[in-house]
């Protein structure tokens, strides 16, 4: 199963995955923006996929990646974490937050973090330009009384919980995330250490990359012959990205480490 990405529907998918073998998953899920193709239903930019619809009733969508999320769960080890990307969604004046089904999930919300994107995808002007989208961090705890999991390396935790990238705009995907992204995630939590990183929703393949440049395995989802190729081509060629894990290494830096200054400060 490592280092392939498999054809199917998600949840059929992960149905077929036996319990506890990922250390890490990170997606980005259709929206579920709720836009035909000509774009009528909303200002938001029309995203149009190879293989899926983004326009389900919101109940059957949010009941979907409840099922997903919860089924990520039980492939995800004892102590491994998952991170989700979304972000607020307005239709019709309503406002739609990824916390009324992240909540319903089995996942324990570890941390929010906003992903500052510097750019807007909605500019009709009803609302200040939106720029802004969501990264959850979700953990599957060792047992009920230890839910705040291990601590994180003082080069990992200075990077905050507000992420600045811009998206990625020479993917030809149509809602990729920049590279910048996992290897951030991969970095944070796995560290040095061996694991299997999973995405969902491979798309354009940005997680295995990110993956592979980090000398970890991957597993992935898609419905797309054609992103999945496209994926697989763009792994293969993955050297040609080696510079923005450079650049993302130049964040993970302290030059005294939070264990050095707890002896200054002589806290246990």
């Amino acid at each position: 199963m490592l280092n392939k990405i498999h054809k199917g529907d998600t949840l059929s998918v992960l149905k077929s995955f036996n319990d506890e073998f990922i250390d890490l998953s990170i997606t980005s899920p259709p929206y579920n923006k709720r836009i035909t193709s000509s774009g009528k239903n909303s200002i938001m930019k029309p995203i149009k996929y190879d293989s899926v619809s983004d326009d389900l009733p919101e109940n059957e969508y949010q009941y979907n990646q409840i099922k997903v999320m919860d089924e990520i769960y039980r492939i995800t080890k004892h102590g491994g974490s998952f991170f989700y990307n979304h972000k607020v969604r307005h239709l019709k004046g309503v406002a739609t937050h990824p916390m009324e089904w992240i909540t319903k999930s089995k996942w324990h919300l570890k941390q929010e973090i906003i992903w500052d994107r510097s750019a807007p995808v909605e500019v009709g002007g009803y609302r200040f330009y939106q720029i802004d989208e969501r990264i959850y961090w979700l953990y599957k705890p060792v047992n009920d009384k230890k839910l705040v999991g291990p601590r994180m390396k003082s080069k990992h935790a200075r990077c905050s919980s507000i992420w600045r990238f811009a998206p990625d705009r020479k993917n030809s995907h149509p809602a990729p995330f920049p590279l910048d992204l996992p290897l951030r995630c991969i970095l944070s939590v796995l560290d040095e250490e061996n694991g299997t990183v999973f995405d969902p929703y491979m798309g354009s393949g940005t997680t295995a990359v990110a993956a592979k440049l980090l000398n970890k395995d991957y597993i992935g989802i898609d419905i797309s012959d054609n992103y999945i190729n496209d994926s697989y081509q763009r792994i293969n060629n993955l050297e040609s990205e080696r510079f923005k894990l450079d650049k993302e290494l130049k964040n993970h830096f302290v030059k005294q480490p939070y264990k050095e200054r707890k002896k200054l400060w002589n806290v246990k």
